[in-house]
Protein backbone atom coordinates (compact mmCIF):
# COMPACT_ATOMS: atom_id res chain seq x y z
CA UNK A 1 0.00 0.00 0.00
CA UNK A 2 2.82 2.42 0.83
CA UNK A 3 4.33 1.89 -2.60
CA UNK A 4 1.13 2.74 -4.54
CA UNK A 5 -0.28 5.55 -2.37
CA UNK A 6 -0.46 8.85 -4.31
CA UNK A 7 0.67 7.01 -7.44
CA UNK A 8 1.22 9.57 -10.25
CA UNK A 9 0.33 7.22 -13.10
CA UNK A 10 2.59 6.10 -15.94
CA UNK A 11 4.32 9.47 -16.21
CA UNK A 12 7.46 8.11 -17.93
CA UNK A 13 5.32 7.57 -21.03
CA UNK A 14 4.86 11.34 -21.57
CA UNK A 15 6.28 12.18 -25.06
CA UNK A 16 8.26 15.23 -23.88
CA UNK A 17 10.45 12.99 -21.71
CA UNK A 18 11.62 11.06 -24.81
CA UNK A 19 12.12 7.89 -22.77
CA UNK A 20 11.87 4.42 -24.33
CA UNK A 21 9.14 3.35 -21.91
CA UNK A 22 8.55 -0.02 -23.63
CA UNK A 23 11.96 -1.21 -22.41
CA UNK A 24 11.58 0.15 -18.87
CA UNK A 25 11.66 -2.43 -16.06
CA UNK A 26 11.58 -2.05 -12.29
CA UNK A 27 15.06 -2.58 -10.78
CA UNK A 28 14.71 -1.96 -7.03
CA UNK A 29 12.02 -0.91 -4.56
CA UNK A 30 12.07 0.13 -0.92
CA UNK A 31 9.96 1.87 1.71
CA UNK A 32 10.75 3.25 5.16
CA UNK A 33 7.73 4.19 7.27
CA UNK A 34 7.95 6.41 10.33
CA UNK A 35 4.65 5.07 11.69
CA UNK A 36 1.88 2.66 10.68
CA UNK A 37 -0.23 3.90 7.78
CA UNK A 38 -3.62 5.28 8.89
CA UNK A 39 -6.60 3.15 7.78
CA UNK A 40 -8.24 6.17 6.11
CA UNK A 41 -7.62 9.80 5.31
CA UNK A 42 -5.95 12.08 2.79
CA UNK A 43 -2.38 11.37 1.65
CA UNK A 44 -0.02 13.66 -0.26
CA UNK A 45 2.93 12.30 -2.25
CA UNK A 46 5.87 14.53 -3.21
CA UNK A 47 8.14 13.11 -5.90
CA UNK A 48 11.66 13.87 -7.06
CA UNK A 49 14.22 12.18 -9.27
CA UNK A 50 17.33 11.89 -7.11
CA UNK A 51 19.77 10.58 -9.71
CA UNK A 52 20.47 8.93 -13.04
CA UNK A 53 23.35 6.53 -13.68
CA UNK A 54 24.21 6.07 -17.36
CA UNK A 55 25.45 2.53 -18.05
CA UNK A 56 26.21 3.18 -21.72
CA UNK A 57 24.33 2.91 -25.00
CA UNK A 58 24.55 -0.90 -25.07
CA UNK A 59 23.19 -1.33 -21.55
CA UNK A 60 20.84 1.49 -20.54
CA UNK A 61 20.47 3.77 -17.54
CA UNK A 62 19.27 3.58 -13.93
CA UNK A 63 16.88 6.25 -12.65
CA UNK A 64 16.30 6.78 -8.91
CA UNK A 65 12.96 8.23 -7.76
CA UNK A 66 11.95 9.22 -4.21
CA UNK A 67 8.35 9.67 -3.00
CA UNK A 68 7.76 11.32 0.38
CA UNK A 69 4.36 10.64 1.93
CA UNK A 70 2.44 13.04 4.20
CA UNK A 71 -1.02 13.08 5.72
CA UNK A 72 -3.44 15.75 4.58
CA UNK A 73 -2.54 17.61 7.77
CA UNK A 74 1.16 17.58 6.84
CA UNK A 75 2.46 14.82 9.14
CA UNK A 76 5.33 12.85 7.62
CA UNK A 77 4.53 9.16 6.99
CA UNK A 78 7.70 7.91 5.32
CA UNK A 79 9.71 7.61 2.12
CA UNK A 80 9.28 5.23 -0.81
CA UNK A 81 12.21 4.78 -3.20
CA UNK A 82 12.11 3.22 -6.66
CA UNK A 83 14.89 2.40 -9.11
CA UNK A 84 13.99 1.98 -12.78
CA UNK A 85 16.18 0.33 -15.40
CA UNK A 86 15.76 2.28 -18.65
CA UNK A 87 17.10 -0.39 -20.99
CA UNK A 88 16.61 1.75 -24.10
CA UNK A 89 18.03 5.05 -22.80
CA UNK A 90 21.76 4.46 -22.34
CA UNK A 91 23.94 7.38 -23.37
CA UNK A 92 21.71 9.95 -21.68
CA UNK A 93 24.40 11.01 -19.18
CA UNK A 94 24.60 10.64 -15.40
CA UNK A 95 23.22 13.09 -12.87
CA UNK A 96 22.56 13.38 -9.13
CA UNK A 97 23.20 10.64 -6.57
CA UNK A 98 22.60 6.88 -6.94
CA UNK A 99 20.78 4.94 -4.25
CA UNK A 100 22.57 2.99 -1.52
CA UNK A 101 23.75 -0.52 -2.41
CA UNK A 102 21.62 -3.32 -0.97
CA UNK A 103 23.56 -6.06 0.90
CA UNK A 104 23.80 -9.65 -0.32
CA UNK A 105 21.74 -12.25 1.53
CA UNK A 106 23.58 -14.78 3.75
CA UNK A 107 24.98 -17.96 2.22
CA UNK A 108 23.83 -20.25 5.06
CA UNK A 109 20.41 -21.90 5.24
CA UNK A 110 17.50 -19.49 5.79
CA UNK A 111 15.59 -19.24 9.05
CA UNK A 112 12.40 -20.17 7.22
CA UNK A 113 10.37 -19.75 4.04
CA UNK A 114 6.81 -19.11 2.84
CA UNK A 115 5.26 -20.27 -0.45
CA UNK A 116 2.51 -18.20 -2.09
CA UNK A 117 0.86 -19.35 -5.35
CA UNK A 118 -0.27 -16.60 -7.73
CA UNK A 119 -3.31 -16.52 -9.99
CA UNK A 120 -2.88 -16.60 -13.80
CA UNK A 121 -4.95 -13.36 -13.68
CA UNK A 122 -2.72 -11.70 -11.05
CA UNK A 123 -1.29 -9.04 -13.40
CA UNK A 124 -4.74 -8.04 -14.67
CA UNK A 125 -6.06 -7.79 -11.11
CA UNK A 126 -3.01 -5.80 -9.97
CA UNK A 127 -3.74 -3.18 -12.63
CA UNK A 128 -6.50 -2.01 -10.28
CA UNK A 129 -3.72 -0.39 -8.21
CA UNK A 130 -3.35 2.19 -11.00
CA UNK A 131 -0.32 0.76 -12.84
CA UNK A 132 -1.55 0.39 -16.43
CA UNK A 133 1.79 -0.36 -18.08
CA UNK A 134 0.72 -2.56 -21.04
CA UNK A 135 3.82 -4.73 -20.49
CA UNK A 136 1.71 -6.57 -17.92
CA UNK A 137 -1.40 -7.08 -20.06
CA UNK A 138 -0.64 -6.83 -23.80
CA UNK A 139 1.23 -9.81 -25.35
CA UNK A 140 2.41 -7.64 -28.29
CA UNK A 141 3.99 -5.05 -25.97
CA UNK A 142 5.56 -7.83 -23.88
CA UNK A 143 7.19 -9.30 -27.01
CA UNK A 144 8.55 -5.87 -27.98
CA UNK A 145 10.09 -5.66 -24.51
CA UNK A 146 11.76 -9.07 -24.96
CA UNK A 147 9.36 -11.31 -23.00
CA UNK A 148 7.40 -14.29 -24.32
CA UNK A 149 4.24 -13.09 -22.57
CA UNK A 150 3.10 -10.38 -20.11
CA UNK A 151 4.95 -10.40 -16.81
CA UNK A 152 3.72 -9.71 -13.28
CA UNK A 153 4.19 -6.20 -11.89
CA UNK A 154 7.32 -5.99 -9.77
CA UNK A 155 5.36 -4.31 -6.99
CA UNK A 156 2.97 -7.26 -6.94
CA UNK A 157 5.96 -9.52 -6.29
CA UNK A 158 7.10 -7.14 -3.53
CA UNK A 159 3.60 -7.27 -2.06
CA UNK A 160 3.74 -11.07 -1.97
CA UNK A 161 7.13 -10.93 -0.23
CA UNK A 162 5.71 -8.43 2.29
CA UNK A 163 2.73 -10.69 2.92
CA UNK A 164 5.06 -13.65 3.47
CA UNK A 165 7.20 -11.75 6.01
CA UNK A 166 4.17 -10.35 7.83
CA UNK A 167 2.70 -13.86 8.03
CA UNK A 168 5.90 -15.53 9.19
CA UNK A 169 7.42 -12.85 11.45
CA UNK A 170 4.70 -10.39 12.47
CA UNK A 171 1.78 -12.66 13.45
CA UNK A 172 -0.13 -11.09 10.54
CA UNK A 173 0.19 -7.58 12.07
CA UNK A 174 1.28 -5.57 9.03
CA UNK A 175 2.01 -2.44 11.12
CA UNK A 176 5.07 -4.22 12.54
CA UNK A 177 6.81 -4.25 9.14
CA UNK A 178 8.29 -0.74 8.96
CA UNK A 179 11.06 -0.95 6.37
CA UNK A 180 11.70 -3.11 3.32
CA UNK A 181 13.86 -3.04 0.20
CA UNK A 182 14.74 -5.50 -2.56
CA UNK A 183 16.22 -5.83 -6.04
CA UNK A 184 14.29 -7.33 -8.96
CA UNK A 185 16.45 -9.96 -10.67
CA UNK A 186 14.08 -11.98 -12.87
CA UNK A 187 10.51 -11.51 -14.11
CA UNK A 188 7.60 -13.39 -12.56
CA UNK A 189 4.88 -14.78 -14.81
CA UNK A 190 1.31 -14.83 -13.46
CA UNK A 191 0.38 -18.27 -12.16
CA UNK A 192 3.80 -19.09 -10.71
CA UNK A 193 4.40 -19.89 -7.03
CA UNK A 194 6.68 -17.46 -5.19
CA UNK A 195 8.81 -18.76 -2.31
CA UNK A 196 10.22 -16.14 0.08
CA UNK A 197 13.21 -17.29 2.13
CA UNK A 198 14.20 -15.16 5.13
CA UNK A 199 17.04 -14.79 7.61
CA UNK A 200 16.37 -13.12 10.99
CA UNK A 201 18.68 -11.39 13.47
CA UNK A 202 18.28 -10.66 17.17
CA UNK A 203 17.96 -6.89 16.56
CA UNK A 204 14.80 -7.34 14.48
CA UNK A 205 16.52 -6.94 11.13
CA UNK A 206 15.61 -9.36 8.36
CA UNK A 207 17.18 -10.35 5.06
CA UNK A 208 15.24 -12.21 2.39
CA UNK A 209 14.96 -13.27 -1.20
CA UNK A 210 12.09 -14.61 -3.32
CA UNK A 211 12.18 -17.34 -5.94
CA UNK A 212 9.92 -18.66 -8.67
CA UNK A 213 9.38 -22.23 -7.55
CA UNK A 214 8.27 -23.19 -11.07
CA UNK A 215 11.57 -22.09 -12.70
CA UNK A 216 13.88 -22.29 -9.66
CA UNK A 217 15.02 -18.71 -10.32
CA UNK A 218 15.59 -15.87 -7.86
CA UNK A 219 13.15 -13.08 -8.71
CA UNK A 220 13.80 -10.77 -5.72
CA UNK A 221 17.28 -10.56 -4.22
CA UNK A 222 19.24 -8.56 -1.64
CA UNK A 223 16.07 -8.12 0.39
CA UNK A 224 16.21 -6.24 3.69
CA UNK A 225 13.45 -5.51 6.19
CA UNK A 226 12.90 -4.25 9.73
CA UNK A 227 10.28 -5.65 12.09
CA UNK A 228 9.22 -3.99 15.35
CA UNK A 229 7.75 -5.71 18.39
Amino acid sequence: MACVLAHPGFWIKEPQLEANWVKLVHAEQSFDLSAPLPPEGEVLGKFRITGVVDKGTQTGALMYVEKSLYTGAGAFLGNVNSTYFLRGDGGCGSWGEPGAELPSVPTHAPTGSVDVPTSPLAALIYRLSGDYNPLHADPAVARKAGFDKPILHGLCTVGIACHSLVRALCANESSRLRRLGARFTRPVFPGETIRTEYWTAADGSVQFRSLSVDRNEVVLDRGTAAVVA
